[in-house]
């Protein structure tokens, strides 16, 4: 979604409604800037509404509050209003204004504000919210269609595998809605979080929640490939928010995708999985072991068979025992040359969530991509990646989701609306 400084959102509603109608992100866009020519990050809003919903191709923010969230209620009119309300509420906050038509500090003094307070003063920080249903929304646990949309369940839908080696943490996993919260500041992403669970109260409840600093991935050609935990850049290869006909081919739902979800057309499909790091472990490798097992250096990023980080990898490059990129390095297993050119948009963060009960970090990536379909776009990568991938060593997976992610939000919509028309 294009970026605009939130001082001149300032001009009032005619100035929000003209960016409403903006489509997909364009890197070539220049920022609208402040008086002096200056745009900081901090001051920057996206439009909530769009062709797409934003926090999928937006440069990617430093920051993330994701959760997911069980609806509790049977009620279908309780859900969209519940939508209705979510979508009011997003795209102020995204305007760097307050959860609530009224404000924080400016209602009765007999009831409980409609904002929670603790964004007050500080600017929208790049605010993006993004929405996906995970599969119980459609049938819940007990095969209930409690909202009469299980006709309309995409195919691609369903809880993913449990694939080799994951150690999943069912508290830790799936969920009927899920929010995705990205911004500069944390406790922008924080708030926005925490006032839809509040409006949510007594429809929905939080199953679970991440935090996520550090970027782990760049969805912009503008962006330089952050680094993860293990010191190494990730992510070079995959889709970025320049690439319109690889956005088409990998990233956006299209046209007669699947007819029965036709609602999804210009949406996509959201991937969560919380992947702990052994850091210790890890720590204790040899440098040129931890090159064997990514595939690139750790200083310049660049394939071990030589060039930039952007150098394609030469898989058949001979070296003194093999090949120079190893059969199990990380980057041949998930190479999209190596998995029918399957691609992905990756939105990852780091976290680190305190000690475990060694002593160790309780630390790791937090995985998100957004695919076409993850039958073919994310599936078959992450089943290569568990069987073969010399990085698993490294690795537990205790959490893991699927959320379909409808397509923007147009003008006197409500998130979703295409679903429930």
């Amino acid at each position: 979604m294009a970026p605009v400084s939130r001082r001149g959102l300032l001009g009032g509603g005619a100035v929000a409604a003209g960016l409403a109608g903006l489509g997909a992100f364009a890197a070539t866009e220049a920022l609208a800037g402040d008086a002096d020519g200056s745009t900081s990050a901090d001051d920057l809003a996206y439009p909530f509404r769009g062709t797409h919903q934003a926090g999928i191709v937006t440069p990617a923010q430093d920051r993330l509050h994701f959760a997911a969230f069980d609806v509790i209620t049977d009620d279908r009119d309780e859900l969209i209003a519940l939508l209705t309300a979510w979508t009011e509420a997003a795209e102020r906050m995204t305007r760097g204004a307050g959860a609530g038509p009224i404000g924080p500090t400016q209602g009765a003094a007999d009831l409980p504000p409609d904002d929670t307070g603790e964004a007050i003063g500080l600017p929208p920080s790049g605010l993006t919210l993004t929405f996906g249903f995970g599969p119980g929304l459609f049938t819940d646990a007990r095969g209930r269609d409690r909202f009469g949309i299980a006709e309309r369940r995409p195919a691609a839908l369903e809880e993913l595998p449990h694939f080799p080696g994951d150690q999943l943490i069912a508290s830790r996993s799936g969920g009927d809605l899920c929010v995705q919260a990205c911004a500069q500041d944390p406790q922008v992403a924080v708030h926005a979080i925490r006032n839809l669970a509040r409006i949510g109260f007594g429809t929905v409840s939080v199953r679970w929640s991440q935090l996520g600093f550090g970027r782990t991935s760049t969805t912009s050609t503008s962006q330089s490939t952050p680094r993860n935990l293990f010191g190494f850049k990730d992510g070079t290869a995959n889709v970025k928010a320049e690439e319109t006909d690889a956005l088409s081919e990998h990233v956006w739902v299209q046209d007669g995708d699947d007819l029965a979800a036709g609602w999804l057309t210009g949406g996509s499909y959201l991937v969560a999985r919380r992947i702990n790091m052994t850091i210790e472990t890890w720590d204790r490798q040899p440098l040129a072991d931890q090159e064997g097992f990514i595939g690139r250096t750790k200083d310049t990023g660049a394939p071990l068979s030589g060039g930039g980080e952007f150098t394609a990898p030469d898989f058949e490059m001979p070296g003194s025992d093999g090949t120079v990129i190893p059969a199990t390095a990380h980057v041949r297993v998930v190479h999209p040359d190596n998995n029918a050119g399957a691609r992905m948009l990756r939105r990852g963060y780091n976290f680190v969530d305190g000690t475990d009960d060694l002593g160790g970090l309780n630390a790791g990536l937090f995985f998100i991509a957004y695919v076409r379909d993850p039958r073919t776009g994310f599936i078959p990568v992450q089943t290569a990646m568990a069987r073969h991938d010399a990085l698993m060593e490294y690795l537990k997976v205790t959490g893991s989701a699927l959320f379909a992610v409808p397509p923007g939000v147009g003008e006197g919509e409500y998130v979703g609306q295409s679903l429930f028309a």
